[in-house]
């Protein structure tokens, strides 16, 4: 399959021209499997990592809640695996749907909101609280995004804190969370002990507010003929 990111709606990802992607694409597209298909896998994965989150222990932090935190990290990369194969089904293998964007916009929203709300819990207290903010907020950036091509202009994509750039903090920070001892997972500020997960849903909150005014100041310059 010919790998293209010329269309102005489509998310640049670098990975998309990736052999190994373009292969399980095609195999995928064989096998009869939609793109639509492929959509709503991404929320099973965004579930997969969910339940891993709830079911660590964050105060014991066995060896059996280290490996749930690592598989709340390849799940959240299986759903941006997903998310990336989607499109490729769909535009390079000629499966397009008419209600493929529906699909290509809503499991992203749960996805979000799944993985994030499930960081949450898994910190507990004041994180569940700002998980909810952070998944708000994301979910936000999105909306953003397609109001301004309702609207008229081109979609936008860019950051800081565009859903690429929030699962790769998640994944790295959970990893590291996963491997290193559990003194060095806290972050002191001012002589408060911050869980590096907690400091992580902070960036993301505020790269988030960040991106949608970046996203919208984008979007006016459109509908005005891009002047500033």
């Amino acid at each position: 399959m010919e790998q293209s990111d010329s269309h102005p709606d489509r998310r640049p990802i670098r990975a998309r021209g990736a052999s190994v992607f373009a292969r399980a694409a095609e195999a995928l597209a064989r096998l009869g499997v939609t793109p639509n298909a492929i959509s709503v896998s991404s929320m099973v994965f965004a579930a997969g990592a969910f339940f891993a989150l709830y079911l660590a222990d964050r105060d014991t932090m066995a060896v059996s809640d280290r490996v749930l935190l690592f598989a709340a990290a390849v799940c959240i990369q299986g759903r941006l695996i997903a998310n990336l194969l989607d499109g490729i089904v769909a535009v390079e293998g000629g499966k397009r749907s008419p209600v493929g964007e529906l699909f290509n916009e809503v499991p992203d929203r749960v996805s979000d909101g799944l993985i994030l709300v499930g960081v949450g819990v898994w910190l507990s207290g004041g994180g569940v609280v700002l998980a909810w903010a952070a998944t708000a907020v994301a979910i936000a950036t999105a909306y953003v995004r397609v109001q301004g091509k309702a609207a008229g202009a081109a979609q936008h994509y860019v950051g800081p804190m565009a859903k690429p750039h929030r699962m790769a903090l998640l994944t790295v920070l959970l990893v590291y969370a996963a491997f290193v001892p559990a003194s060095w997972q806290s972050l002191v500020v001012d002589g408060q002990a911050w869980h590096v997960l907690m400091a992580g849903l902070w960036v993301i909150v505020i790269g988030c507010l960040l991106t949608c005014l970046r996203r919208l100041r984008l979007i006016a310059m459109d509908l005005r003929g891009g002047q500033h």
